[in-house]
């Protein structure tokens, strides 16, 4: 059984979308987090050791970290197709993503939201590496690995969803977006990010 510790609106709602992707049975477990703006608080609920989210319960194995995530998934179902298996060509690209995306896009966001892109030239040369290396892939498109959607293009998309205005713009990078936005799994994801009224 997989259980995705969830908070609205946070991380983990990529990986909502990516198992939806997947498409085999999950349940979610809708926590509270401590939340940036200092709302929330840690919930003695949540698997994940330093009360965030994601955190994914598959039987009594616990990942967290959202690359992880995304690999441990994509290993675990390969018949989804999410992610090239080990010795498939675009296996190396595949892994060289999934990680650039936690080690790189995610911090030179995070340097672009706070300004210090504005401040740093070291700061801002690396938002402007980040840059072309995105756009370069999405000339290639029509997605991050050609014509193969995978979980890197989750997380890639999440960081748009989070940092629009700070992410690159262009033709490429609106097409991209849009084929992801248009995606059935995506659109269901969206309707259980926060739970069901009651």
């Amino acid at each position: 059984m997989l259980t995705l510790f969830h908070a609205p609106r946070t991380r983990s709602t990529r990986i909502l979308w990516l198992l939806e992707e997947i498409g085999t049975p999950y349940a979610i477990e809708y926590v509270s987090i401590r939340r940036g703006d200092g709302s929330g608080a840690p919930d003695p609920r949540n698997a994940h050791p330093d009360k965030k989210v994601p955190a994914l319960l598959h039987d009594d194995r616990l990942v967290t970290e959202s690359a992880a995530i995304c690999l441990y998934l994509t290993d675990a179902f390969p018949k989804a197709k999410l992610g090239p298996e080990v010795g498939h060509r675009d296996r190396a690209a595949y892994l060289t993503w999934l990680f650039y995306y936690a080690g790189v896009i995610e911090p030179v966001l995070i340097a672009k939201l706070e300004g210090r892109t504005e401040k740093s030239p070291d700061e801002q040369r690396a938002y402007q590496a980040m840059e072309a290396r995105l756009r370069g892939a999405l000339r290639k498109g029509p997605y991050l690995l050609g014509e193969a959607f995978c979980a890197a293009d989750v997380l890639v998309d999440s960081a748009f969803q989070f940092g629009r205005a700070m992410m690159p713009k262009g033709p490429e990078v609106d097409a991209y977006l849009e084929r992801l936005s248009s995606r059935p799994a995506r659109q269901r994801s969206l309707a259980k990010d926060s739970p069901p009224s009651r």
